[in-house]
Order: structure tokens, then C-alpha cells, then sequence
């Protein structure tokens, strides 16, 4: 390589990295945000799963994972099995353009796709918060991370059928968000809703977070971590295109996320009558759901307008899957599947190359795929070790039968 050529590749690689760190971060948001939206005597435990979640996943991406999703396939539909261990991966180059020229360091690139297989499992974790086992949530994670999720991601970022059919995903609307919330469907599902979540004649009780406070902040961290998630999807910066693009990504993603928390704070306060904090929280990040499937085409109003419909869907959304009894405590199902479905529709309104029968195809290949899987995995977890708490152990909270110490023992006197 030339020098400039060489600082091209120094330039991309360091970003690709900085944009992998800034995805990491996200993890830190999940978890205050599920922190702060579970009680008090589940907080422990939220947080343990949290933590070991994206330790799991990065461990199985690194063994299986990746080389599932961009290793050599049997089929655009099949996907080979390989081992990131053992392999000369270390001075590997993606390359690029016609030229042949690397761009960013390969290891930048599995750096980058780990941090998003977390994010998938983080959306899990807040939907059956509050009654599932951790170890059997954390046997699930082991699956989802290391086979589900990258089957999916070699279908579509990976080259396979979904790619070859024209479906379009720029940063993660479905292979993302709406995989990850596919899979929390499933396991909510088959676990149930929380011991008096439901009452007689359709009474709906609800059940405070602890720490508003705590999710606000955890909010505001997964906002920032997002301007990486979306703005390091362009997978470059080290010309005058990319960097252009880049900030036009960022702008856009702002927008979105900032119309989602007007437009959700509007609508329950219609709803309502009262500004709902909890609502407008995932308003902000049905905004940014909503935006990620393709943050780079749209002009920043039309952006502001994809953000304001995923943050006025996803109250409707919360409040419907409520009336149907499905309890998902922090609302990921809705943010992260009802508003990831529209954003990936949403792509049509701006990229010229996409097209309804591929975004379609997308959603539902995607959707079949990681739901089904995840039920069946889930359903040999229920019938082989059990995924549900006891009753009681449910009513003492999780933070003690579980993880033994309790995130607030000074104001854990009583139990709700």
C-alpha cells in the first residue's frame, strides 16, 4: 500500500473500532434502562443478566458466530460452520472498490458485528424480566448468539437469499432489532405474564419501575451509542463521500429519535392525559428503531417524519400487546419489533433500489426464522430445566434467589 492508501485503511479501521465502542456502550444503556424500568427486588438480577448476556454472546460470535453469518455457505440458504479460533484472521484485510484496495482491518469487523449480536440479546432480556430463570435465560443466550442470530445475518448481510432478493437493511431494523424482539416474543410467549400483571375482566394493573432516573439516563446512553450503531454502518470515513455520509447519518438518526420523543409524549398525553415518561423513553428509541433500517437516503425532515410514526406506534403498540396479556415490562416487543417492521417499510419512501416484495420477504423470512427457533429452544428449556420462577420465589424477587444480595437492600423492606 501507498501512504495514502495506508491512512485510508489507518483512518477506516480506527473508526470501525470507535463505532464498535460506541455500540458496547449501548450494552451499559440496556441495562440501567432495564434496571430502571424492573422493581427494586428484580434489579440485581436484571443487571447480572445484562452483563453476562454480552459476555456470552461475544464468546459465541467469536467461536461460531461469525463465520456462520460471513464464512463459506453450503447454500444462499445454509449456512456453513466454522471457527474464528485457530484461523489466520489477524492481518486480514477486508477489501474494496475495484482497485482491490483494504480498507479496515478484518478483526475491526467482527469487533464491530459482536457489539450488534449483544444488542439482539438485550432486547430479550428486558421482555422476560422479572420471572424467568437466569440460567435458563442464559442457556437461550448461548443458541441465540452463536446460531440463531447469525443464520439470519448470513440470509441477509452475509450474501445469502434475503441479500439476493433485493430485501434492504442498512444498520439493523430487523436483522437487529426485530431478531432480537422475535425471539423475546417467543420466550414471553411461553412464559407468561408476571403474577398479577392481569386481572379479572380485563383489568391491567400496573406494575412501576423502580428507578426512572436510572432508565431516563439508560435512554440517553443508548441514543448516544446509537449515532455508532448507525453512523458505523457506513463502514467508512477516509473520503470525502463517506465522511459526508456519515454525517448525514448522524443528523438523521438525531431527528428520528428526537421526533419519536415528541411524537410519543403527544400521543399519550392524548391518550392519557398525563405526559407519560416511560412512553416518551421509548418513543426516543422508537425513533431510532424506526430510522436504522436507512438512515443515509432519507432527507432530515423525512427522517424527523419516520422517527414521529415509530414513536406514535410504539405507544399504540404497548398498550395493544397489553390488552392481549402479553406482559413485556420494558416494552421491547413494541420498540424493537412492532417499529422495527415499519422501519424496514418505511426504507421504501427513500431508497430508490428497494422494493416492497423484498422488504416484505425480509420481515417475514426474519421473523419466521428467529421466532420459531426461539420457541423451539425455548420450548426444550421449559420442559428440560424449567424457564419460570416459582410463585414464590417471584414474589421475594429475583436478586435473592438468584444472584444472593439485593441492588437496594436499605428500601427493601416490603415486597409488591
Amino acid at each position: 500500500m501507498n501512504g495514502l492508501k495506508e491512512l485510508s485503511y489507518a483512518l477506516d479501521t480506527f473508526y470501525f473500532l470507535m463505532s464498535g465502542a460506541l455500540v458496547m456502550w449501548m450494552a451499559a444503556g440496556f441495562a440501567m434502562l432495564e434496571a430502571g424500568l424492573v422493581r427494586g427486588k428484580n434489579t440485581a438480577e436484571i443487571l447480572t443478566k445484562n452483563v453476562a448476556l454480552f459476555a456470552t454472546a461475544s464468546i459465541m460470535y467469536l467461536l461460531v458466530g461469525y463465520q456462520i453469518m460471513y464464512g463459506s455457505s453450503l447454500t444462499s440458504v445454509i449456512p456453513g460452520l466454522g471457527f474464528l479460533i485457530g484461523a489466520d484472521n489477524t492481518t486480514e484485510a477486508v477489501l474494496a472498490g475495484g482497485d482491490g484496495a483494504p480498507y479496515y482491518s478484518n478483526l475491526s469487523d467482527f469487533f464491530f458485528q459482536v457489539v450488534f449480536v449483544a444488542t439482539a440479546m438485550s432486547i430479550v432480556s428486558g421482555a422476560v424480566a422479572e420471572r424467568m430463570k437466569l440460567w435458563a435465560f442464559l442457556a437461550f443466550a448461548v443458541i441465540m448468539t452463536g446460531f440463531i442470530y447469525p443464520v439470519q445475518g448470513m440470509w441477509t448481510w452475509g450474501g445469502g437469499w434475503l441479500d439476493q432478493a433485493g430485501f434492504s437493511d442498512f444498520a439493523g431494523s430487523g436483522i437487529v432489532h426485530m431478531a432480537g424482539a422475535s425471539a423475546a416474543l417467543a420466550g414471553v410467549l411461553l412464559l407468561g405474564p408476571r403474577r398479577g400483571k392481569y386481572g379479572p375482566g380485563g383489568v391491567i394493573n400496573a406494575i412501576p419501575g423502580a428507578n426512572l432516573p436510572l432508565a431516563t439516563l439508560g435512554t440517553f446512553v443508548l441514543w448516544l451509542g446509537w449515532f455508532g450503531f448507525n453512523g458505523g454502518s457506513e463502514l467508512a470515513v477516509a473520503s470525502v463521500e463517506s465522511a459526508n455520509n456519515v454525517a448525514r447519518v448522524f443528523v438523521n438518526t438525531n431527528a428520528a429519535a428526537a421526533a419519536g420523543v415528541v411524537a410519543a409524549l403527544l400521543t399519550a398525553r392524548v391518550l392519557f392525559g398525563k405526559a407519560d415518561l416511560t412512553m416518551t423513553l421509548n418513543g426516543a428509541l422508537a425513533g431510532l428503531v424506526a430510522i436504522t433500517a436507512e438512515p443515509l437516503a432519507p432527507t432530515p425532515l423525512l427522517a424527523t417524519v419516520v422517527g414521529a410514526v415509530g414513536g406514535i406506534l410504539v405507544v399504540f403498540s404497548i398498550v395493544g400487546l397489553d390488552k392481549l396479556k402479553i406482559d413485556d415490562p420494558v416494552g421491547a416487543i413494541s420498540v424493537h419489533g412492532v417499529v422495527g417492521i415499519w422501519g424496514l417499510l418505511a426504507v421504501l419512501l427513500s431508497n430508490e433500489g428497494a422494493s416492497l416484495g423484498g422488504q416484505l420477504l425480509g420481515i417475514v423470512g426474519i421473523f419466521a426464522w428467529v421466532f420459531l427457533a426461539s420457541l423451539l429452544v425455548w420450548g426444550v428449556l421449559k420442559a428440560v430445566v424449567g424457564i419460570r420462577v416459582s410463585e414464590e420465589l417471584e414474589y421475594e424477587g429475583l436478586d435473592l434467589s438468584e444472584c444472593g444480595l439485593e441492588a437496594y437492600p436499605e428500601f427493601e423492606g416490603s415486597r409488591t
